[in-house]
Formats: structure tokens, C-alpha cells, sequence
């Protein structure tokens, strides 16, 4: 073996020791890789590392932990226990909720995993159009008085969001205090990231990069921990979170804007009770990177009366949690189900858990229907998702493929009559174990409603894929999907 690697003979004594190197890396795999993972991630990863041992074990010591620090952890542990101490007041007033038990079951399971009570009397308005979604947020910070948090995903400094990082600056040179928070890895990918942080070095703008990868400093994770959460609060009255990054729709680059492609969001714009548990997970998220903390400042504002009738719970999750907050969650509601099930995801590449919920929700009679994109911008994640398309076709879920270019990026979902789920969380497994995500389950009022006229106009606009069409495609096709499938486990 080792003359078909080299092309030369190796000394006997070099070729044993490297024989007995590879077999040992091989068995000492198969005891560490399968600890806390679920089988199709061992599986996947014991596959690489019997294929190529060294490439695979040192891929492995990369991307192989999905924890973050114990530091961190041990933070969000005690972020949690405050909560749920300041918040008990709040759980014995109880809600006025009255639907079905098992959505209450529902924020009880959010309560015990994520710490956020549920809260009567909130505002929610949905924003799908991009760019006045910025320009409302614009206006907001314009307006601020005492501070202004902003984190998200990706941001850029473009002719799209220039007005809002111009109101940002104004606010700061003003005294409002202004903190920004970016994912280092997410916002560095894209195009105009010195100008950015030159941007904000001229201002009075504190601000961090999140999960930061700076070797040179002592700053070292694993490489693919994302955080994805999107968030805005000012003065904590107003709030807005979804699936929108700071960036113009074609993410500033020239493939995407020749062909046509641009991201197709969905924000809400909050006001109420809940604003304060949205401004609890920026806090949390500022104390990570800074050691500061912001508890003087997390209940600012005073709320005179409810400003709506919607009932919201802040669920945030990832890799500081010991348990898959999103996955819990997702899955509970799914299995609910009595009528209908929404879904719209860019990715979808669900664990067997979801899947199985999902499928079975559907073999039960309930009516599924799933909105993706008809063509991805993510070559594996959109391979891996179609090759979940066959069964979940099978099962009698509804398949709708948003027009390309366009990428359909919102990320919500309805179930029955009764909840709506929307933040920064896709159906994918980065997303229950690899990203920091936020997401709120909303009910009461008119929030299931008004997320339905928003599914019908993705219906409207999409394509059905159906079943005959699907097993009909090329033989190569589906090899690609299931080689991309393999990869979306390696986690």
C-alpha cells in the first residue's frame, strides 16, 4: 500500500510503523467518534476516517466538537438561572391563553430548555419586503433615546444598508449607546469587510466580533461554529428578528447579481413584554464577548399597557445548550399536528428525528406542505436537501419550489390553527447543533393568519414538484444528492 502512495519503497521498519498507525487510528475511531453523536454523524465520520485515516482523524480534531467552550457554557448556564429567577413572577401570573393543551405542553418544554417564560399582549408585524425592512429599521434607530443592540449574521456596508449604519453613527455620536455584534467567519465572506471595519472604527459604535477565529491572539474554536441570530432592539420597545442579514439582496456579489439572484426574507417587527427576552439573548451574546454585562439595562422601558394580543416565547438555541432547543421544539409541534403544517426553509436537511415527525404527520392525514428553493445557493446543503425529497413525496407532503433566481431564505412555520414559529433557524443539522439561533413561537391574535397570507403568496408563486417528476431524473442526479447527504452529518 505504502509503495502506491509514495512510489518508492519504504524502509520496513517505516512501513510497519505506519501500518500500525493507520489500524490504530482506525480502532481508537470507534470508540471516540460515536460519544454524544447521533449514529448517522458517527457513521459519516468513522466512513471518512476509514477512507483516508490521517486526512480524516486531523478533519476530525478540526470539526469534530461542536461544544463551545466550557467558559461560554458554564455563562449561558448562569444566564439561564436568571432568568428563570427574575422571571417567576411573571409564570405565576399566568396567561390568558386558553387553546389547546398542547401548546401550552409547548412553552412548558421552551421554559424548562431555553428558561423564557410565554407573555401576553405583544405586536407582531411581518416584514417580507427586504429593503423597507431596512429602512424601517432605519427609522427606529433614528428615533433611539437610550440604546440601540444590533447582531447579526452578516453584515455589509453597502449602498443598501449605508442609511442604516449612517443612523447607528448618528445615534452614538448623540450619546444613544449603540453596541453591534457580527459573525466573524459569516461577515468576513463577504465582499467589503475592511471597508466595513473601517466604517465602524470611525465611529462611536462599540462593537465585537462574534465567535471570533483570531489564531494570533489566542482565539481559536472549532472553525464551522456559527453564530446566526439576528436581532435588533432599541431602547427596549421595539425589536425585530427573523431570517434578513444586513447585506444587499445579492450579497454583494456579481454571479448573483448578473443572474438575477436575490435573498427573499421575512423580519417581525415586535413590540411588548417580548422585547425583553430578545434583549436578554443579545445580552448574553455581548457578556460572551466582552465580559460586560448589561442587566441594568435588559428592562428600560416601562409598559403602560399591552400594545397587541399575541402571545410570544423567545427560544433561543445552540451549542451553549447541553439539549437541541430548536430540534425539541420543532419536532413537538410537528407531532401536534391535527390539520396543517407550513414549512418554509431554505435548508432542509432534517435529522431522523424531524424526518420521521414530519412524515408520519403526514401518513397520518395531516395536510404538509413544505416551500424550498427551486435552486439553492448552496451547492451540497442543496443537494443533501433534495435527496430528502423522494420520501417525504412519498409520505404525502407537498413540495413547492420558489421561482430561481430568487432564493427563498425566510425561515417559519405553521402549525394548525394555533402557532407560528419564525426566526433565524433552518431545518438543517447546522442549525440544531453548529449555530447560536433565535427563534419565537408566537400564538393568539392574528399572527397564524397573517403568516398564511404570506405561505399563499409563496404557493402562488411556486411550482409543485411532483413524484413522477422526481424518480424520473438522471441516475446521476440522485448519486450527487446522496453524496451531499453524507456530508450534511459530518458534524
Amino acid at each position: 500500500m505504502w509503495v502506491a502512495l509514495t512510489g518508492t519503497a519504504l524502509p520496513v521498519w517505516i512501513a510497519t510503523a505506519l501500518t500500525v498507525l493507520d489500524y490504530a487510528i482506525r480502532i481508537i475511531a470507534l470508540g471516540v467518534v460515536p460519544g454524544n453523536r447521533r449514529p448517522t454523524t458517527a457513521m459519516a465520520w468513522l466512513l471518512c476516517i476509514f477512507f483516508l485515516p490521517v486526512p480524516g482523524i486531523i478533519l476530525f480534531l478540526l470539526f469534530g466538537n461542536f461544544r463551545l467552550s466550557e467558559h461560554r457554557v458554564k455563562r449561558q448556564a448562569e444566564v439561564n438561572r436568571a432568568v428563570r429567577e427574575n422571571t417567576r413572577e411573571l409564570e405565576a401570573e399566568g396567561s390568558r391563553y386558553s387553546g389547546p393543551e398542547w401548546v401550552v405542553s409547548a412553552t412548558e418544554l421552551n421554559r424548562r430548555l431555553g428558561s423564557f417564560p410565554s407573555l401576553d399582549g405583544n405586536k407582531v408585524e411581518l416584514q417580507r419586503d427586504y429593503s423597507e425592512s431596512i429602512r424601517e429599521m432605519t427609522e427606529v434607530v433614528r428615533a433611539a433615546q437610550k440604546y440601540v443592540h444590533v447582531e447579526f449574521y452578516i453584515m455589509s456596508y453597502d449602498s443598501v444598508t449605508r442609511e442604516f449604519f449612517a443612523a447607528l453613527k448618528d445615534a452614538a455620536a448623540r450619546g444613544v449607546r449603540v453596541r453591534l455584534l457580527f459573525d466573524h467567519i459569516g461577515t468576513l465572506r463577504v465582499k467589503g469587510y475592511r471597508k466595513l471595519l473601517k466604517e465602524l472604527r470611525s465611529t462611536d459604535i462599540q462593537w465585537r466580533r462574534m465567535l471570533p477565529l483570531l489564531p494570533a491572539r489566542g482565539l481559536w474554536r472549532r472553525p464551522d461554529l456559527r453564530n446566526h441570530r439576528k436581532i435588533l432592539v432599541v431602547d427596549g420597545k421595539v425589536a425585530y428578528t427573523g431570517s434578513q442579514n444586513l447585506v444587499e439582496p445579492s450579497y454583494r456579489k456579481p454571479h448573483n447579481q448578473k443572474m438575477g439572484r436575490k435573498w427573499v426574507e421575512l423580519m417581525a417587527r415586535l413590540e411588548g413584554p417580548v422585547v425583553d427576552e430578545i434583549n436578554v439573548v443579545f445580552a448574553t451574546d455581548w457578556n460572551a464577548e466582552t465580559d460586560e454585562n448589561l442587566e441594568r439595562e435588559l428592562s428600560l422601558y416601562e409598559w403602560d399597557s399591552h400594545p397587541g394580543d399575541v402571545t410570544c416565547q423567545v427560544v433561543p438555541s445552540g451549542p451553549g445548550f447541553t439539549t437541541e432547543n430548536n430540534l425539541r421544539l420543532f419536532t413537538s409541534l410537528i407531532y401536534s399536528a391535527s390539520d396543517r403544517i407550513s414549512i418554509t426553509s431554505p435548508y432542509f436537511v432534517p435529522d431522523d428525528s424531524l424526518l420521521y415527525a414530519i412524515t408520519t404527520a403526514a401518513q397520518r392525514g395531516v395536510n404538509v406542505e413544505l416551500f424550498v428553493s427551486e435552486r439553492g445557493d448552496q451547492f451540497l446543503v442543496d443537494h443533501a436537501q433534495r435527496s430528502y425529497y423522494e420520501a417525504l413525496l412519498r409520505a404525502g407532503i407537498r413540495i413547492y419550489l420558489y421561482p430561481k433566481p430568487l432564493v427563498l431564505h425566510a425561515k417559519h412555520f405553521t402549525i394548525d390553527n394555533e402557532v407560528a414559529v419564525l426566526g433565524s433557524s433552518n431545518m438543517d443539522m447546522r442549525s440544531f447543533s453548529l449555530n447560536l439561533e433565535v427563534s419565537v413561537m408566537m400564538f393568539d391574535g392574528n399572527i397564524v393568519t397573517d403568516m398564511r397570507r404570506i405561505e399563499d403568496t409563496y404557493r402562488s408563486m411556486s411550482r409543485e414538484l411532483l413524484l413522477s417528476e422526481w424518480v424520473g431524473r438522471p441516475v446521476w442526479q440522485r448519486y450527487i444528492d446522496n453524496v451531499c447527504r453524507l456530508t450534511a452529518t459530518l458534524q
